[in-house]
């Protein structure tokens, strides 16, 4: 068994374009006036012709349309896609289909056509219940429009997630409370919680570096709202089965659990990253960022990849035990010893058990509760 199997085998297919760029995003996202989705679907046509001939005979577990905003894709391009991929590799029984979409009124009218296409599981980037916050964090939508593309989505899908932002600016923890609770009465049964995190290289990022990003919530404010977060969610029986992520259980993402188990993906389109395993060796993969560099690329060299680089085992063992101990269910001590070619220090485990930021059973380390909010100093000592 080659160790990418523990986790699956995925395809991530990008679209870059969105209506506008939100001030926090640091995703490759761009806005463009003119998108000739004919251009584009020869060119994902033809990513994906190369990469399923690199992978002939792998079981593909799922698929995720994410961007930019993919539900500006037209439901015949993702029906065109999903055709060719089941052409192209057999699928796993609990195939799962993921795209991304932003609740606006048009949109919303597309869920119908995606549903006839072949998505089976959408996630709404919602971020907030109150168009005042909403506003402010440069959304088109209002909440009463995100309501109605909830349910809309509802009649559609039979598995809907969607996104919130917290400690946003002048958010009290109350407020956050009352909003989550809001949320978790929608009926949903996934949601991706996200604590606002201000990136250099955003509007947000500059307005803060200049002074002018008023009313965020100080560290100790914003760790209040993590823990109300999970206590909350842990009522609904919401629990974190992600450091971000909340799910009933079976709803969880299986794409992105591929991520987090470490397994494999296909990264198609500008800025997709991804990891494959090819001849016994693993590789990471990313491609050029601009829409049309990556169309250029594909059309005159006949592949989207701007590198592709061989993992180092060590290094291999370190992206495995940084994603997995993300993951409620933990690291597998045996799984990171094969690929590391040395176990975890016993000692330092023992140390952070004693401190309750981990327990450790059946094989599996994994960050308690208490541990979970500070992963990066349990890393750091792990790998010292």
């Amino acid at each position: 068994m080659q160790d990418w199997q523990h986790g699956g085998f995925g395809l991530y297919i990008h679209w870059p374009f969105c209506e506008s760029k939100c001030p926090y995003c640091d995703f490759n996202s761009h806005v463009s006036a003119r998108i000739d989705q004919d251009i584009w679907a020869r060119t994902y046509l033809s990513e994906i012709d190369r990469i399923s001939a690199e992978t002939e005979g792998r079981l593909l577990n799922t698929v995720f349309f994410g961007g930019g905003t993919p539900s500006l894709m037209k439901p015949d391009l993702v029906a065109l896609l999903l055709e060719r991929i089941s052409k192209s590799w057999p699928v796993a029984n609990d195939f799962e289909v993921t795209l991304e979409a932003n609740p606006s009124s048009v949109e919303a009218g597309r869920f119908a056509g995606f549903s006839d296409a072949g998505i089976n599981r959408i996630s709404m980037g919602i971020q907030a219940l109150n168009d005042t916050d909403l506003k402010r964090l440069g959304r088109l939508h209002s909440a009463a429009e995100a309501r109605r593309a909830y349910d809309i989505a509802r009649d559609h899908f039979e598995r809907v997630s969607f996104d919130l932002i917290y400690a946003r600016q002048f958010q009290t923890p109350q407020e956050w409370a009352q909003e989550l609770h809001e949320a978790l009465s929608m009926a949903v049964d996934h949601m991706s919680l996200y604590q606002l995190t201000i990136e250099q290289g955003t509007a947000f990022g500059a307005r803060h570096a200049a002074g002018g990003l008023k009313g965020l919530p100080d560290d100790e404010i914003s760790a209040d709202m993590y823990l109300i977060t999970q206590d909350i969610c842990d009522k609904f029986d919401m629990p974190g089965y992600e450091i971000s992520n909340h799910a009933r259980v079976g709803s969880e993402s299986r794409h992105n659990l591929i991520y987090w188990r470490y397994g494999d993906y296909a990264g198609i389109g500008p800025g997709a990253h991804g990891r494959l395993t090819l001849n016994d060796k693993r590789y990471a993969t990313q491609t050029p960022l601009l829409p049309d560099h990556w169309l250029r690329q594909v059309e005159t060299l006949g592949h989207g990849e701007a590198q592709r680089e061989e993992i180092p085992a060590d290094e291999q063992a370190l992206e495995y035990l940084m994603m997995s101990l993300r993951l409620h269910e933990g690291v597998d001590l045996a799984r990171y010893a094969a690929l590391a070619q040395a176990p975890l220090p016993k000692g330092v485990i023992t140390d952070l058990t004693e401190q309750g930021l981990v327990s450790l059973s059946q094989e599996r380390l994994r960050a308690t509760d208490k541990g979970r909010p500070v992963l990066n100093a349990i890393l750091r000592a792990l790998m010292s």
